[in-house]
């Protein structure tokens, strides 16, 4: 038997549906592995560390846990906290003037006992909890992180796969076979599907592939104007492609006079710069987040392509939708499921073992299921566009292959 430890769990950063099922496991297969550990849930992501709010996992939990993988969204809350940016803790009222959010984390885990923090987030949330690890490190305080991937964008370098992605994938497709039915609700409809994706590609591109998938089982009724082709999608814009506006728009007019309406799936950071340069020239400053990324909710891109391909489309009546916040905050399907529970049995062997990084199967590494080392940990990695199920789903939608600006990690 080993040692008894205190093991914390924390969700943060945006929504993904991986968390509650990602908590749920770790209580799970600590209650079989190590049923003498003590375990806490702190409230609210970083927010909950540094304000010392937490739940204590009793029996009653231990018993119920499985269950948690039926929810989506995080059941023990996120935040979006960076705890090296002081200004906006005392801001927020996470901490006082002249406190240092790291030092006021390190002493609530040491408060509470805590000998292994594991961390359920994308990048920022990770490379978070590295700042922690290095500053308790540095005092002399021992605490192994373990972190597990949770990005929708599947974004993170050097992990092939992160939680949820796939389940959001399918959630924003289930989306839009609901939203496309709307092209009968006017002539020469124009609807546009943004996609959450800051700087990655994927989950558009592979919203529309389970879309497009999904027309497959349809049946049809041309002779009422019931085609495939009016229910595909037109186009498919990622931050990984160039966009000629002028040669997407005259190809798209030619579909939309022959049909009468168009589907168009983005990404939310397609285009961003230059709706960026347009808020700036006109005066206006971006909000941006306390990692200091834009609020893409803010300046809202899927109107942005709408009212650049409206005109020039003509258009009668132009509808915009959003998949984001249905699709992230669905439950693990089983795919995903299956691979939350082999990460949390990685991160529990690694728990045991006294090592710590970020859970996932790293790229650089054979592809091996490893603890990979919170320094090699990065955002932004781009959509490989150049893959073929891609460049298939291009072809079948007739969307010529522009220039790539964004070259995968």
């Amino acid at each position: 038997m080993s040692t008894k430890k205190k093991v914390a769990i924390l969700t943060a950063g945006g929504h993904a549906p991986c968390l509650s099922a990602a908590v749920g496991q770790l209580i799970v297969h600590y209650t079989e592995q190590c049923p003498d550990w003590d375990i806490i849930c702190y409230r609210s992501g970083y927010k909950g560390l540094l304000l010392g709010q937490s739940y204590v996992v009793t029996p009653e939990v231990r018993a119920q846990a499985a269950g948690l993988k039926n929810y989506g969204g995080s059941v023990i809350g996120n935040s979006r906290v960076k705890l090296t940016n002081v200004k906006d803790a005392v801001k927020r009222g996470l901490v006082k003037e002249g406190q240092l959010p790291l030092t006021v984390a390190a002493e609530q885990l040491q408060k509470d006992g805590v000998d292994i923090l594991h961390t359920v987030g994308g990048d920022d949330t990770n490379t978070t909890a590295a700042d922690l690890a290095a500053y308790l490190e540095k005092h002399n305080y021992a605490l192994k992180v373990i972190g597990l991937p949770k990005t929708i964008d599947n974004d993170i370098i050097p992990i092939r796969q992160s939680l949820g992605a796939v389940t959001a994938a399918e959630q924003g497709a289930k989306f839009f076979s609901n939203v496309v039915t709307e092209l009968g609700a006017s002539g020469r409809m124009l609807i546009v599907h943004e996609v959450m994706g800051r700087n990655c590609g994927w989950l558009t591109a592979a919203t529309a592939s389970e879309y497009q998938k999904s027309l497959a089982k349809q049946a049809w009724v041309p002779g009422l104007g019931v085609t495939k082709s009016r229910y595909s999608v037109h186009a498919i814009y990622v931050p990984e492609m160039a966009l000629d506006i002028e040669a997407e728009a005259k190809r798209l007019k030619a579909l939309m006079d022959s049909q009468g309406n168009i589907n168009i799936f983005i990404s939310e950071g397609a285009g961003l710069e230059e709706i960026i340069a347009e808020l700036t020239a006109s005066g206006q400053e971006p909000a941006r987040d306390a990692f200091g990324h834009v609020r893409l909710d803010t300046i809202n891109p899927g109107k942005w392509f709408a009212e650049q391909f409206a005109k020039k489309l003509g258009a009668e009546k132009v509808l915009v939708q959003k998949s984001g916040y249905f699709a992230r905050s669905a439950p693990a399907n089983a795919e995903d499921f299956k691979l939350i529970d082999t990460c949390v049995l990685k991160a529990i062997e690694c728990a045991r073992a006294g090592v710590s990084g970020l859970i996932g199967h790293d790229e650089e590494r054979g592809l091996e299921l490893r603890a990979i080392e919170f320094p090699r940990i990065k955002g932004g990695k781009a959509f490989d566009v150049t893959q073929p199920w891609f460049q298939d789903l291009l072809k079948e939608i007739g969307q010529p292959m522009t220039k790539v600006v964004h070259v995968a990690h």
